[in-house]
């Protein structure tokens, strides 16, 4: 009988993360718990296949890399190197971990992955390393940038960890709105990476979508909370639209121009389920109310039905709890899909003017839309080219190339 016949493929897959939570607990060190959790493995693919896959794996595992970790510090003379506490903690006997405990080591790798001592960068790494279970070569594919760099960016934070004795464990109940904000802040991150990269050649990347959305679920398992169910209604609500956001040749189709019926039903209702519960916690908040947005883009039947009555409405409560340029921008665009073009247009002028968003292409892509529907052709034209020189994503490259090509020929 081979491993893969006996399902350590996919225990690893969806267990290798929990043990690896609780051998950082048990062994007070990110490096020593990834060789244990790697130990645990090779010795299951030995032994499972003779003895028959134990009645709980995780707790074999755990205990297996606690061992072999063990032993191995003790072969190689580092045990009494280490701090006296983990001294202790190493030489007393395991007890039974029932599934809660081990549900709870999972809360605290993500709290410390995202602890606020770290940049944001290093937050980001980390996460995607050690609980999503990511390569290196991965994240560095999915971000654009080189392994090398990636790779000192964990390094750095472990580090930090390590030096700075940041706890291991979940915020006291003082703390958690703040610290649940870092840790939500880190998923919405790499789901907007994902679904609408910041550069290269894709739009769209479905792997790191849906490990942010995986993120997601397991958050709201893990610690209901209104803004965790909302930051998940609002994924699986942008999930849902991924197969129209891309024509068969790779470019954008805009919102308006999407084929709704290859819109995932199934996610958009997981989703408004999701918002739903969001708001009946009455915790509203940043994530929950942009949920709400969505929901109402997914449920217009056809663009021209869309409630912008609503989402404007949506935007103003918006407003007022998480105020931003970029909040102001959508705002803006909104009242002119109503049908104000000019207050549309004045408010994104005025966002300009102010400079915070001067460098953000959307922001000039949306005054050249609102200019070309208002029949501006050249003020359109140059808009259109400006939103281009600061645009990094080929796909939309070449939507606003399109755009000025077909305005350049009206004059």
């Amino acid at each position: 009988m081979s491993p893969r016949d006996i399902g350590i493929d996919e225990i690893w897959r969806s267990q290798s993360r929990r043990v690896l939570a609780t051998l950082i607990r048990l062994l007070g060190d990110f490096d020593l718990a990834e060789e244990a959790l790697q130990d645990a493995f090779v010795a299951a693919s030995r032994q499972w296949p003779r003895e028959g896959v134990p009645k709980n794996p995780t707790s074999w595992l755990i205990s297996a890399g606690r061992f072999q970790a063990i032993d191995k510090l003790r072969r190689s003379r580092r045990f009494d190197d280490l701090r006296p506490e983990l001294i202790r903690q190493l030489s007393e006997e395991p007890e039974a971990l029932p599934d809660q405990a081990i549900a709870d080591d999972h809360l605290r790798l993500i709290f410390t992955c995202c602890h606020p001592v770290l940049s944001l960068e290093a937050r980001v790494a980390l996460t995607l390393r050690e609980v999503c279970g990511l390569t290196t070569e991965e994240i560095a594919r999915a971000f654009l940038l080189r392994v090398p760099a990636v790779a000192q960016r964990i390094v750095r934070a472990k580090a930090r960890i390590r030096d700075d004795e940041i706890p291991y464990e979940t915020p006291e109940h003082e703390h958690l709105p703040d610290r649940l904000d870092a840790v939500l802040h880190v998923i919405y991150l790499v789901f907007n990476e994902a679904y609408s990269a910041s550069s290269g050649t894709d739009l769209i990347r479905s792997d790191l979508a849906a490990e942010a959305i995986r993120l997601g679920r397991l958050m709201t398992e893990l610690l209901p909370d209104g803004e965790t169910y909302g930051l998940l209604g609002l994924m699986l609500v942008h999930a849902s639209r991924s197969a129209a956001r891309l024509s068969p040749e790779g470019d954008i189709v805009l919102l308006a121009d999407q084929d709704r019926s290859l819109w995932n039903q199934d996610l958009i209702n997981e989703g408004c389920d999701f918002v739903e519960k969001a708001f009946a916690t009455r915790h509203i908040g940043p994530y929950t109310l942009q949920a709400a947005i969505s929901a109402v883009h997914a449920s217009a039947p056809a663009a021209e039905e869309t409630d912008w009555r609503q989402i404007i409405a949506l935007y103003d409560v918006l407003l007022r709890v998480a105020p931003s340029p970029v909040v102001r921008l959508n705002r803006a665009v909104a009242i002119g899909m109503r049908g104000d073009l000019e207050k549309g247009l004045a408010l994104v002028d005025a966002l300009l003017v102010e400079g915070q968003l001067s460098d953000y292409h959307h922001a000039h892509a949306a005054r050249a839309d609102l200019n070309r529907r208002l029949g501006r052709d050249k003020a359109a034209l140059y808009a259109y080219r400006k939103a281009l020189e600061l645009c990094r994503q080929e796909p939309e490259r070449r939507f606003l190339q399109r755009r000025i090509d077909a305005l350049a020929q009206s004059f």
